[in-house]
């Protein structure tokens, strides 16, 4: 993640209103966390600081957590050195990644003190030191020898910084300089000299530089020509004069499924149409965003787990024994030539003998009465023989009509269970995830666990708005597909769905007018992106009025069958369906 040095620095300009305020409340919510309000003449904000090695960041946070009842002994120690101190300096050592927040407190002896709190924001060695008159009086994680030799963080000891190599602060760096380090640099690939060469900056800001620098080309640092060191030097001044000006863009990066992965204080072109860019308010509000929304989505994902692995599984087994069937019927198509051997044995039955292993005879229902070899069980009797052709064939006949059933039974629940499995992959809340195993067990898939709580309330279809202003509607589950295709819409509104795929039911509602080519368009698109579909280059949505859409007797949810219809080829866009949604 790109919470470096250089989005630190931002994040201390954010911070700077804070200095003067008193602290009002500390909470601790998990053991990596912790939250400090800060009263200030504008009122109070949050301060929320993390060491998770996975999410480590300080930030203004809006957020609401949820507190343990007894609070662990670091907030209780955190309360007692800081309760009522005045926060009076935010620090920051060059573009290190680590701020420095200093209070003015008053000890047990009632005098004056300044206790810093250090925010060490350093991937898995991230953490958060109390520190006072230059000793460690505490850390939310305890570094000891057997964690690592280099650096002890424990009470008591002298607090140390970090080991610091000897790279350049943008910032205050001057253009000769930069290309003298980077002549020196051993030849590799741009973006890594850059980060060798220069503090606080992440892979992210280097790629961006060095894809502004070659115009997306790849570059060596051994071969970098006059006009790509002059663009380099343009786009880390440029970075620079938006940094110290606090005019910086604010942006998210997601992939074509909405997942989020990188960010930054400048705008990215390096991904072009890959990726997807969000932009936010202020660093604060860019780093509440993306940590939380990728928790969320990976507390869904992880709440969902038991319903995919389900899924799968019912998938597979299904699949295998509609495989199972499949060659069973095939073995009937030969059940002609059975009722034909059972003929011609009755035929000649006084030519054959108990005791016979086969009889040839000819076949009369062909022109040229070819000879057949017929072969018998020297058990039976001619008779006997014959009427055991006559019960395979009916045997055949009867599997051959189950059979045919069964498999399009099979097929159809098949169909369904991609369709939950659809659904699920684009559930973006816990309510959606309760919906769709209440729908599993509705059909028998889930067993019913017990318990009197009821159910959340079903949220409402997603909702668009077409360029056009006409309102879009999509079920979020096969369930709500029903009600929105079924009971909601009117005769006139139009009706649409992903040809041969599996997806959401979309509707246009019309008031009774016929809407425009491109909402039908834009319709199609938002179609194929709830689909299964969505990462396709190309999608066939059909579309037609919502009265020619039925719903046929003994089906199960979301399946329906319509007439009277067209087709549409779109491309899936996310980027356009995400601008449509209200």
């Amino acid at each position: 993640m790109a919470l470096d040095g250089a989005f630190l620095y931002a994040v201390r300009n954010e911070l700077l209103p804070l200095i003067g305020g008193r602290v009002e409340k500390i909470h601790q919510p998990s053991r990596e966390e912790v939250i400090i309000s800060v009263r200030t003449r504008n009122g109070s904000r949050k301060l929320y600081i993390s060491a998770n090695a996975g999410s480590a960041r300080v930030h203004i946070t809006e957020n609401t957590v949820d507190n343990p009842q007894t609070p662990p002994m670091f907030c209780m120690l955190l309360r007692k050195r800081l309760g009522s101190g005045k926060l009076i300096d935010i620090r920051q050592d060059g573009l290190e990644r680590i701020l420095f927040l200093d209070f003015e407190c008053i000890n047990e002896l009632g005098d004056m003190v300044t206790v810093t709190l250090a925010c060490e924001i350093m991937g898995r060695c991230s953490n958060l030191v109390m520190i006072c008159d230059g000793k460690v009086v505490d850390s939310i994680k305890r570094v000891d020898e057997d964690m690592s030799r280099e650096r002890l963080v424990l009470p008591g000891m002298k607090y140390t910084m970090p080991p610091r190599d000897d790279r350049l602060n943008f910032l205050v760096a001057e253009p000769e300089e930069i290309k003298e380090r980077l002549l020196d640099t051993e030849s590799k690939e741009l973006s890594k000299a850059l980060i060798r060469i220069f503090e606080g900056i992440s892979p992210i800001l280097a790629r961006e530089w060095a894809f502004f620098a070659g115009r997306g080309a790849h570059i060596e640092s051994g071969s970098v020509s006059s006009d790509q060191m002059d663009r380099l030097l343009f786009a880390v001044k440029r970075t620079r004069e938006q940094l110290v000006s606090g005019e910086c863009c604010f942006s998210a990066v997601s992939d074509k499924e909405g997942q989020l992965k990188d960010f930054s204080f400048i705008r990215l072109s390096q991904f072009g149409t890959l990726m997807y860019t969000k932009e936010l308010g202020s660093a604060s509000e860019l780093l509440d965003y993306f940590y939380s929304e990728r928790d969320r989505v990976a507390r869904t994902k992880q709440r969902a787990n038991d319903l995919f692995k389900m899924l799968m599984n019912l998938t597979e087994r299904t699949s295998r024994r509609i495989a199972a069937q499949q060659e069973e019927l095939a073995a009937c198509a030969d059940k002609d030539r059975a009722k034909l051997c059972g003929d011609l044995i009755s035929a000649n039955m006084y030519r054959i003998q108990k005791g016979d292993s086969s009889t040839t005879v000819e076949n009369f229902y062909e022109e040229s009465c070819p000879q057949m070899v017929i072969p018998l069980d020297v058990r039976k009797t001619p008779a006997q023989n014959a009427q055991y052709y006559y019960s395979e064939y009916k045997k055949s006949v009867t599997a051959e009509e189950k059979l045919a059933v069964q498999i399009q039974k099979g097929e159809e629940e098949l169909q369904y269970l991609e369709s939950v499995f659809d659904s699920l992959t684009r559930a973006s809340s816990e309510n959606d995830i309760i919906q769709l195993r209440l729908e599993l067990r509705e059909q028998g898939y889930v067993k019913y666990a017990g318990g009197k709580a009821k159910p959340p309330k079903a949220l409402p279809p997603l909702e668009y708005r077409s360029s056009e202003g006409f309102t879009i509607l999509v079920g979020r589950n096969n369930k709500q597909n029903d009600q929105l295709s079924l009971k909601f819409a009117e005769k006139s509104d139009i009706w649409l769905h992903t040809q041969l795929i599996t997806g959401s039911h979309v509707l246009i509602l019309t008031d009774g007018a016929v809407p425009p080519d491109k909402t039908i368009e834009e319709a199609a698109v938002i179609a194929a992106v709830n689909s299964s579909g969505r990462n396709s280059g190309l999608v066939p949505v059909d579309y037609c009025l919502a009265k020619f859409v039925r719903k046929p007797a003994g089906a199960k949810p979301g399946k329906v069958i319509f007439t009277n219809y067209k087709t549409a080829f779109v491309k899936p866009d996310a980027e356009l369906e995400q601008s449509l949604r209200v």
